[in-house]
């Protein structure tokens, strides 16, 4: 079932759902199973599976030598996709990038996915490389989210590239892209950033999930300033409880957020990651219980592939 289908059926009622990160390649799938047992009691209507791009790593020649070797250390979304829709019967949701894929891979992996009966894709541009200035897209892929939703959308029509076929079976992919309460980081404002978003809405978008963010009025701000400009799709709240006292300086470094002043000083008075821990679950679900009390259509958790925190977030709000 679609996204917007599970939200239209829930008549008001905000959802439960949560994106979790293949394991590195070389693990096998029972950790990632045993992180998603405890929080299925929440019956979560979808789970969002992330895809990561290739990267560079330097394997030792010997003799001080280092060759670089291009590798994805996190391969497998879509087997894990299948895998959670089969043992737990229960929507998922892949993530597909721009970043390390050609416009035919994408093919490929859509392809694969209307085969498995998946219908609920995340179209995403990606980061740039760790050894890259700024994003580069690969050489016959595309450049920007709003070009793969275009892709996506697309083969909805029944269109495949180079118009080798036109079918009757069509795939009828529901599609989620990225919002940035507190704007992309590479945007110049969040007017510039929203006027993305609605390209992205304009070329076949369904809905919205929204990066983390720890101020909720930057969530209803964005909201607002986006039903303003026409956007009109569900717009999803993504949260990500703290845990660690150098979140305080990678979150904001990595995603360009900004801590609210009263959580900073929560953490900096901890004695230990225990605490943190703890303060970080607290202002996450004082966070979900104001977004639920206004209505949002779901509350979807990053949990990085570790649930206890997410578990007593979601005892307390659903």
């Amino acid at each position: 079932m679609k996204v917007t289908q599970h939200i239209e059926d829930a008549k008001g009622e905000t959802l439960f759902s949560f994106e979790i990160i293949p394991p590195q390649k070389g693990k096998g799938i029972q950790e990632l199973y045993d992180n998603i047992d405890p929080l299925m009691e929440f019956k979560p209507p979808f789970i969002d599976v992330t895809t990561s791009r290739e990267e560079f790593i330097y394997v030792d020649k010997g003799n001080g030598l280092l060759d670089k070797k291009l590798t994805r250390m996190r391969p497998g979304t879509l087997g894990i996709c299948a895998s959670i829709k089969h043992k737990y019967n229960v929507d998922t949701v892949p993530h597909v990038l721009c970043g390390g894929f050609t416009k035919e891979e994408t093919e490929y992996l859509l392809v694969d996915c209307h085969y498995l009966g998946i219908n609920n894709v995340m179209a995403l541009r990606g980061d740039a490389m760790k050894d890259e200035q700024s994003f580069v897209a690969k050489d016959g892929g595309n450049n920007f989210a709003v070009d793969l939703v275009g892709q996506i959308n697309l083969l909805n029509q029944g269109k495949y590239l180079h118009d080798v076929m036109h079918i009757d079976n069509k795939a009828d992919f529901c599609i989620g892209v990225a919002g940035y309460p507190e704007k992309h980081l590479e945007s110049p404002s969040l007017i510039s950033d929203l006027k993305r978003l609605k390209e992205k809405v304009d070329a076949g978008a369904d809905y919205v999930v929204t990066q983390m963010f720890f101020d909720n009025a930057k969530y209803f701000e964005f909201v607002d300033k986006a039903r303003a400009m026409g956007i009109m799709v569900p717009i999803i709240p993504g949260i990500k409880p703290l845990a660690l006292q150098r979140h305080l300086q990678i979150l904001p470094q990595i995603f360009r957020i900004d801590l609210p002043e009263d959580l900073i000083q929560a953490v900096d008075s901890c004695k230990n990651n225990a605490e943190i821990k703890q303060v970080g679950i607290e202002w996450a679900i004082q966070q979900s219980l104001e977004l639920k009390a206004a209505g949002v259509p779901v509350l979807h958790y990053y949990s990085m592939g570790k649930s206890e925190n997410i578990k007593e977030i979601a005892s307390k709000v659903f």
